[in-house]
């Protein structure tokens, strides 16, 4: 199970950190949900249905382990840490190239002051690619839910973003 374990951390490894930093905001939280989600992925892997892709059940397993995590601090987001712009655009930089984080800047902004459940959609789907029948597995909701969802956040960004 470690060799097949290693190999998996090495494939998706990367990624899953990405998503841990975009999800957190920040390089201490993410950290922290990275590991907590490969040794939730420990203790479940003999549940993992391998007849389905892995990249999906992962992410699964992080985004509950990130919603527990704010079910835990209900008091104190996670996404709400940084004490200042520079702290956010850090987070920022650390997934994406210098360009990329000053052209995005704004909507990473929009995008962290969005209600978690709508961060979350689009999170996964504009920056992670997943499509909305991968979201409705992965967040344990319907289809016409995330849909829903997905609509709203870019209702609410639109209002963001406009001038």
């Amino acid at each position: 199970m470690s060799d097949g374990l290693d190999e998996k951390i090495s494939r998706y490894g990367e990624r899953l950190y990405g998503l841990c930093v975009r999800l957190c905001g920040g390089k201490y939280d993410a950290d922290d949900l990275y590991q907590e989600t490969w040794l939730r992925v420990c203790g479940k892997l003999d549940r993992y249905d391998a007849s389905q892709p892995f990249e999906p059940w992962l992410t699964a397993v992080c985004v509950n382990a990130y919603r527990d995590t704010l079910r835990r601090n209900r008091f104190e987001r996670l996404i709400a840490a940084f004490d200042d712009d520079d702290a956010r655009d850090s987070a920022v930089n650390s997934v994406a190239s210098e360009d990329d984080a000053q052209e995005n800047a704004e909507l990473w902004e929009a995008v962290r002051r969005l209600p978690e459940k709508y961060r979350t959609v689009i999170i996964l789907h504009y920056f992670r690619g997943y499509d909305v029948k991968e979201l409705s597995f992965i967040l344990k909701i319907p289809q016409g839910t995330v849909k829903y969802r997905l609509h709203r956040a870019r209702e609410l960004l639109k209002g963001e973003l406009s001038p």
